[in-house]
């Protein structure tokens, strides 16, 4: 599979786009405005503590209040008991409340997991964790954990060897991530030696930080892509700006040397993601309706609650009977959606509400290929099964807003419900105000102003209801367009 990261940089905007095969999987933005906060650390103060939700909000310097769980509270480490096992600190059994582990006004220093959403603040932990290109540091924890993803049990054992010999008695833990697979000892070791010099910065950045300030920074878009992403996998990384591609190659000739010889300056007359067919891609990602090669198409909707996405067989009628047409058409869409869900960005709980089949094979082959086009999701992922009607209900881990809400906002003519009433509704809404008016206001004549196509409607096709009711409310009314006005939109002026 041939595999490319591309790498867009405009002065307040840097967009990174992932290709497989010549077709878009991932994109990310990130803006000079809204730089994302997941992984930052900040020395914060509890604002308010709520025991009914076991959780207290955080002053970490942002415009809204960061929330933190008692889940995601670090503990000391319990006694042990003379058995060797640990017992609770309270000895009862008991959780502490969020009453025993913070109090208002403590400091606190605290990771972001997962950025504000909507009306939401960023969600923190006091389990921080940094990442190199191999391993995770966890600063609190020591643990020495292995990618679920390294499934070879002597890869995981070699892994583990090598660690345990690179950390003697360290105190700190790791986590072993899936880019370490196959890697050689010195490349561990050069992670753990960078890993130990960041974390005894980040300790001096504690010590002297005030309360709201940023005591680590997450990478900036373009190096954490690499980070995560780039392997033996990806054939290249074409990067259109200069400097951008620079810090990249002092990046990668530092952390991943072997892989020097796949970045590459892209310094075309025509734009890299046109060039691609990126920008396209992107448009068509913004649509709810996506189309089948069968000539089904899926419906995506994105709600506060869910993501749900339909599947429909469209124009596709098949060649020989209703079950082996559902089949394929939901063959096709299993793989659609997986790519959607990460071309998107989209997290949470997904409901995907596939054609019913009637044959129990057909059912699970649909699955195991929704299950095989998320293998590589580097978000996150749990698929449960098809239930009777059909549905998959899955949830995709969520740390940043979706495609959409990051490039797009409510429409200002419907307020974000997808629908605006119909310019007939406006016109009856138009005659009721009328009437409510004269009633209030003693007035001889009213000038309703509205959006063009209600107006021409009332003169057209409601001529005979004006003069009525000028008759009923003896007074006369002037209907006047105004072309900014939308379609809900009019006012009833009283001359």
């Amino acid at each position: 599979m041939s595999e490319e990261i591309l790498i867009n940089v405009t002065p307040r905007e840097t967009r990174v786009g992932v290709v497989e095969n010549g077709m878009l999987q991932e994109v990310h933005v990130e803006r000079a405005s809204k730089r994302g906060y997941v992984g930052n650390v900040y020395k914060g103060r509890v604002q308010r503590v709520m025991p009914g939700m076991q959780a207290v909000f955080v002053d970490i310097g942002l415009e809204r209040a960061a929330f933190l769980h008692a889940s995601d509270i670090l503990r000391p480490p319990l006694p042990a008991s003379a058995d060797g096992s640990e017992v609770p600190t309270n000895g009862n059994g008991h959780v502490p409340s969020i009453s025993e582990l913070v109090h208002e006004g403590q400091e606190i220093v605290v990771q972001v997991v997962k950025d504000p959403i909507g009306t939401k603040g960023a969600r923190l932990s006091t389990h921080l964790s940094i990442p190199s290109r191999y391993l995770v540091l966890l600063p609190h924890a020591k643990t020495l954990g292995i990618s679920a993803r390294i499934e070879e049990e002597a890869e995981r054992q070699r892994l583990k060897d090598v660690l345990n010999a690179l950390i003697g008695e360290n105190p700190l833990g790791y986590i072993v991530r899936t880019n370490a697979e196959g890697q050689t000892a010195e490349s561990l070791a050069f992670d753990v030696t960078y890993l130990g010099k960041v974390w005894r910065v980040v300790q001096e950045n504690i010590a002297k930080a005030k309360v709201g300030e940023r005591v680590y920074e997450e990478l900036s878009l373009p190096l954490r892509s690499l980070r995560d992403m780039l392997n033996d996998d990806i054939e290249k990384v074409r990067v259109d700006s200069r400097e951008t591609f620079e810090k990249v190659v002092k990046f990668v000739h530092k952390f991943m040397p072997h892989l020097d010889d796949r970045i590459e300056h892209y310094s075309g007359e025509r734009p890299i993601f046109d060039l691609y067919g990126v920008e396209d891609e992107i448009q068509r990602a913004l649509k709810k309706e996506v189309p089948l090669k069968s000539g089904g198409y899926l419906i995506v909707d994105q709600t506060e609650a869910m993501t749900t996405i339909d599947v429909n067989t469209g124009g596709y009628v098949g060649t020989r009977n209703l079950e082996e047409t559902v089949y394929r058409t939901n063959l096709e869409a299993a793989q659609a959606a997986a790519r959607q869900l990460r071309l998107r960005n989209l997290g949470g709980i997904i409901i995907i509400d596939f054609i019913d089949m009637t044959d129990e094979e057909h059912r699970r082959q649909v699955l195991r290929m929704l299950e095989k086009g998320l293998l590589r999701d580097h978000a996150k992922t749990t698929v449960y099964p098809m239930s009777a009607l059909g549905l998959v209900e899955m949830t995709r881990k969520r740390t940043t807003e979706s495609l959409e809400r990051q490039l797009c906002e409510p429409c200002p003519a419907c307020g974000g419900r997808g629908t605006v009433k119909t310019a007939e509704t406006v016109t009856y809404e138009i005659f009721r105000e009328i009437t409510r008016a004269v009633r209030q206001f003693n007035t001889e004549k009213l000038l309703v102003m509205a959006s063009p196509k209600v107006v021409g409607r009332i003169l057209e096709e409601e001529s005979s209801a004006v003069a009525e009711l000028e008759e009923f409310i003896s007074k006369s009314i002037r209907f006047q367009a105004e072309e900014h006005y939308s379609q809900e939109q009019f006012d009833v002026v009283l001359l």
